[in-house]
């Protein structure tokens, strides 16, 4: 069922998102989330019919859906991602699931253009976090659950096996997206430090460091799969 995607209540340049979730509780709840956030929901669906169709109808920045979807439940929602991201690439896609669908979730980083996400149901734990997420990939962000950034990494253990025990803690938590501020943070040591292992890794698989956060996130995955 669409929501209707203008209400004179929001700011015209309001962030748009439509959703992909059969879940009614949690469609119901997404929305008032959103409204809560001053983003405009543009539409709202229990399935992926007409997906390509329908998002540029509703001239969303941001879709957001689920993996596994009617009429199959199986990756229904997680391959109509691919098909937005091919037909639409200036919108921005996050997968909210309840499951690491490891291979479509290398395919869909694959482009490294950014404006990606992958986050699990079950470990969403702050609504102002979830909205941020949303607003991050409309920005061109890559947000991925650590769990999802542990699926990719393992999947493709030789490329890793030259890293240090440092180095693979660096890694992880930069292609959860943080930066190296928050890194340092993390691990209790220092920014410089930090630095320094990054460099490391980039020597060590072969990429170039580049100057924002999220390319450097997928020029790691982006190796990942390709070797």
């Amino acid at each position: 069922m669409a929501v209707p995607s203008d209400s004179p209540s929001h700011d015209p340049g309001a962030l748009r998102v439509v959703l992909f979730e059969d879940s009614v509780l949690l469609r119901e709840g997404l929305i008032r989330l959103f409204d809560e956030a001053g983003y405009v929901t543009a539409g709202a669906w229990g399935d992926v019919d007409d997906v390509v169709d329908r998002v540029r109808q509703a001239r969303a920045d941001v879709a957001i859906l689920d993996v596994r979807l009617p009429p199959g439940f199986r990756d229904e929602g997680i391959k109509a991602a691919l098909a937005l991201r091919a037909a639409l690439p200036e919108v921005g896609i996050l997968v909210l699931s309840q499951y690491v669908e490891g291979v479509y979730a290398r395919e869909l980083l694959a482009g490294g253009e950014g404006g990606v996400g992958y986050l699990l149901k079950d470990r969403v734990t702050s609504l102002e976090e979830f909205s941020d997420a949303v607003r991050r990939v409309r920005e061109r962000g890559t947000v991925l659950d650590p769990l999802v950034v542990q699926g990719l990494l393992s999947a493709r253990p030789d490329p890793l096996s030259t890293l240090t025990p440092r180095e693979r803690d660096v890694l992880t938590l930069m292609a959860e997206g943080r930066s190296n501020a928050s890194i340092a943070q993390r691990l209790f040591i220092g920014v410089g430090a930090v630095e320094k292992n990054i460099s490391a890794i980039f020597a060590k698989l072969g990429l170039e460091e580049s100057g924002t956060e999220h390319r450097r996130v997928l020029a790691v995955l982006a190796f990942l799969q390709s070797a």
